[in-house]
């Protein structure tokens, strides 16, 4: 079987392994606060060109959106999010079980627009009865989105301007950052996303870690007092090096991004393979995520030998299917599963 289902599927990258049994037997301070953890933050600051920012070192996405987003909120709000929103439909409620709900609006393929964010926020105060409802206290996207798609930047820099307008920080999901970045359709830079939100975290299980992501404060007002948060949220790791390392190796020489390149490169080869033998998209994508509407028929025989997810039913003899590259996702697995496709 091989496995097109996920961008997680494989351990970690060669370079992580290597660092980390090097630095196996080493006695370093525990909770993030050693010099494995210090150095993947000094690399973060400068990849990212802002010095002025804080770097944690989280286990896993949902810990990471749960954390960040509990830490920002007042008990009686909510986080703005698009009804596919990861929050909203992959984390069993783990933001409602921290006591906020999650507001979620409609996304054009994935995405959410600044007008929908203005709309959202003067229907809440232009409501007479507002203070009897969730009142929106922050917003949340993810670039690339859970459809694949990716935020250009003038996109972001209107979402922004609209979330500072009415005092909504903006958390940026980056669990597949890198992918994103990597896409020959992104215009956005390391540095953008550093002065167009208020935090965002880089992917690190999804793209080349054993496990863990880097979240990224900007805003001051948001730093104080996260490591409290992390704590009581069980976020904090004991051997927090084990983050730092796998980070420190992933920057290094520019590997993380090398990586995304290449797991975008095998899904447009997979993409276009689709679009060549007659099938429709259900979305446009131009990351590591493509998903091809396949006749049901297509779906099974395609299913004896790989691995891939149902997203959607189209229609009674159709649904749209989801196929992931990843990091580790080998030329020649791509090259037979396009040489398997068969024609529409």
């Amino acid at each position: 079987m091989i496995r097109f289902e996920c961008d997680y599927a494989e351990g970690a990258h060669p370079k992580v392994l290597e660092l980390m049994n090097k630095t196996n037997m080493e006695q370093t301070a525990g909770y993030g606060m050693d010099e494995y953890c210090q150095k993947a933050e000094r690399m973060i600051k400068d990849i990212c060109n802002y010095e002025n920012l804080d770097v944690h070192f989280l286990m896993g996405g949902t810990q990471a959106n749960k954390t960040v987003i509990a830490s920002i909120l007042k008990p009686y709000q909510g986080v703005v999010c698009v009804d596919t929103g990861h929050i909203n439909v992959h984390e069993t409620g783990a933001v409602e079980a921290t006591g906020h709900k999650v507001l979620a609006v409609p996304g054009h393929d994935g995405k959410m627009s600044a007008s929908q964010i203005r709309e959202i926020y003067r229907n809440h105060v232009g409501d007479e009865n507002h203070e009897h409802i969730v009142q929106p206290g922050m917003v949340y996207i993810s670039n690339p989105t859970e459809c694949g798609t990716i935020y250009k930047k003038k996109e972001l820099s209107e979402i922004y301007e609209a979330c500072k307008n009415y005092g909504l920080p903006l958390f940026i999901d980056g669990a597949r950052l890198g992918y994103g970045l990597a896409s020959s359709e992104n215009d956005i830079t390391m540095e953008d996303m550093a002065r167009m939100c208020d935090v965002f975290y880089i992917g690190g299980t999804k793209q080349g870690a054993l496990f863990g992501e880097a979240v990224v404060i900007m805003n001051d007002a948001l730093k104080k007092n996260f490591r409290y948060m992390m704590k009581q949220e069980g976020a904090m790791l004991a051997k927090g090096r084990l983050l730092g390392i796998q980070f420190a190796a992933l920057l290094e020489n520019n590997l993380y991004f090398e990586l995304s390149k290449k797991a975008d490169r095998l899904a447009m080869e997979i993409k276009e393979a689709f679009l060549d033998k007659g099938y429709e998209l259900f979305v446009e994508s131009d990351t590591n995520q493509q998903f091809p509407i396949l006749p049901h028929r297509i779906m099974a025989a395609l299913g004896v030998d790989y691995a891939f997810c149902f997203w959607e039913k189209v229609d009674e003899g159709h649904s749209a299917v989801r196929f992931c590259t990843s990091w580790a996702t080998k030329e020649e697995d791509v090259k037979q599963l396009i040489e398997d496709i068969p024609e529409k």
